[in-house]
């Protein structure tokens, strides 16, 4: 079953190992016809693909993946056909990126105290002009020769619950759903098999969508899933979570079947319950 769609994929906007035009370029290698930039927390990698994306046949979504919390437990919530632009989305996001170098300052200084000291320059340097996070710790630390890989890294120190994990002051998920509503978007619950059941609540809030093709998971999950749409009115969507074969071996660009009516759903969509926002 040839696979034309990806609405789950990094840059280097985030944590991702490419740029926004080289993303466009594996697509178009990859014979993809409609990807999503949905970076953590920021829109900045927008812009670069949708403008390397002109006069081809890929179809570039704005997107993003915002990071929530709600009773200690989180929540990543994807925004589709975003207007990216929009001063008051930028605004929060630029808190969201402070609290992220917060965060990753408090996450070196535990590594410091566990004998494993990271320069904040190379880290600095690592993240680029994207949104640091903790991939971009996890490769100095694998640079520093700590641990064997980035996954490593995230098994046995930056994990939830290891010991150099730090949490970060996050929205809600409500108030993320609100935020990409109000911009024009579509919010979209990311990878949500295994989280605590608040599908309902999420739904009473604005929710409009499930994640229901991700990477490893099966027919039987996707099924439940989809059972989860159909009772609520949800659209589908679906997609790799790419950020780059390095970083994530198992999650290849356009790796994940999505069906080509998710799109149309998700174009139906936008726009809906959009606030008036400056």
């Amino acid at each position: 079953m040839t696979n034309a769609i990806d609405l789950h994929v990094h840059t280097t906007a985030s944590d991702g190992l490419y740029t926004s035009a080289e993303v466009v370029a594996m697509a178009r290698g990859a014979r993809l016809r409609v990807i999503a930039i949905s970076d953590h927390d920021t829109v900045e990698g927008v812009a670069e693909a949708v403008e390397a994306a002109k006069g081809t046949e890929l179809e570039v979504i704005p997107a993003i993946e915002i990071s929530t919390e709600l009773d200690g437990t989180e929540y990543h919530i994807l925004g589709y056909y975003l207007d990216y632009t929009r001063p008051h989305l930028v605004a929060e996001l630029a808190d969201s990126c402070a609290a992220r170098l917060e965060r990753g300052k408090k996450m070196l200084a535990r590594l410091r105290e566990l004998g494993m000291p990271l320069s904040w320059d190379r880290v600095l340097e690592l993240a680029g002009d994207g949104a640091l996070g903790r991939p971009h710790i996890a490769r100095a630390l694998e640079e520093a020769g700590y641990v064997s890989s980035a996954q490593d890294a995230f098994d046995r120190y930056l994990g939830y619950d290891k010991p150099a994990y730090v949490s970060r002051v996050k929205m809600s998920p409500h108030q993320a759903i609100e935020l990409i509503r109000g911009v024009g978007g579509v919010a979209v619950l990311a990878h949500p098999w295994g989280l605590p059941p608040v599908i309902p609540e999420l739904v009473a809030g604005g929710l409009q969508g499930l994640e229901v093709y991700y990477p490893k998971y099966s027919p039987e999950v996707i099924g439940y899933l989809c059972q989860w749409v159909r009772r609520y009115g949800l659209v589908s969507t679906g997609g790799s979570d790419f950020h780059g074969l390095a970083l994530l071996p198992d999650n290849p660009l356009g790796g994940v079947y999505v069906p080509e009516t998710c799109v149309e759903k998700l174009r139906q969509h936008r726009g809906q319950g959009q606030a008036h926002q400056p």
